[in-house]
This record gives C-alpha cells, structure tokens and sequence, in this order.
C-alpha cells in the first residue's frame, strides 16, 4: 500500500491518510477484508507519530470503513460499505468537473463529450472482451 503525505497543503497529515486508504477502498486496490499495515510500521515508512497513524485508523473504524481486531490489526471492513461508494461517487464527480472544465476550455459541447466518452467505453470493452 502506498501513502505520500505533503506537509506542504496545509492538511492534516491523519486526513490525507484517510483520503488516501479511502480512495484505495473506493477505487478496488484495497479489499474487504485485507489488512492495513500496522501502526507503526507505516509511522516509520511515512515518518510520521504512531499516533497520527492510529488516529486516522480509528476515524476510518467511526466511518465503517475499517475494523480492529484486538491483537490481529486493522482490516476493510467486510461488504460495500455505503462509505466507499460515496466516495466512488465523490472521485467520479471530481473527475467529470475536470472533464467538463477542459472540454469547455477548448469549445467542446457536452453532446460532443458524451459521444466521446460512449466511443471510448465501447473501444475499451471492446479491448477487453466484454
């Protein structure tokens, strides 16, 4: 699993953990399940305080996006949590914005967009044998 923390935005570094292992959740690279790194192996990879590391594990546990098992570690919570696909939701929606922002930017109508995108989406099924 790889986090990159950025003391430099101004976020709380327990924050950009929970994004981060929230984004993996919501995107399918971490599954239910699965364990987390222990606390303070990924406090010494990150270089960061143990307790920065807990306390985003025990936000992401409050949300239902993990569970702690006493004396096993963190694991992502079994099943779609509704978490995971608001944040699916949230993810796609940033990236539709950005979308619409570029093709506004160079005068491309959203019909025109949309057919794009169906073109794409057939070419990658396509590719991959669906």
């Amino acid at each position: 699993m790889q986090l990159r923390i950025s003391d430099q935005d101004g976020v709380p570094i327990y924050v950009q953990l929970m994004n981060q292992i929230k984004y993996l959740v919501a995107s399918g690279r971490l599954k239910a399940g699965e364990q987390l790194p222990p606390v303070r192996k990924l406090a010494e990879q990150l270089l960061v305080n143990p307790n920065t590391v807990a306390r985003a594990y025990r936000e992401l546990e409050s949300e239902g996006l993990v569970i702690s098992r006493q004396g096993s570690g963190v694991f992502v919570s079994d099943g779609v949590s509704p978490l995971a696909r608001r944040e699916q939701q949230r993810l796609l929606l940033e990236r539709i914005d950005m979308l619409l922002t570029e093709a506004r930017q160079m005068k491309v109508d959203v019909e025109s967009l949309i057919g794009l995108v169906r073109q794409r989406s057939a070419s990658f099924d396509a590719s991959n044998g669906r």
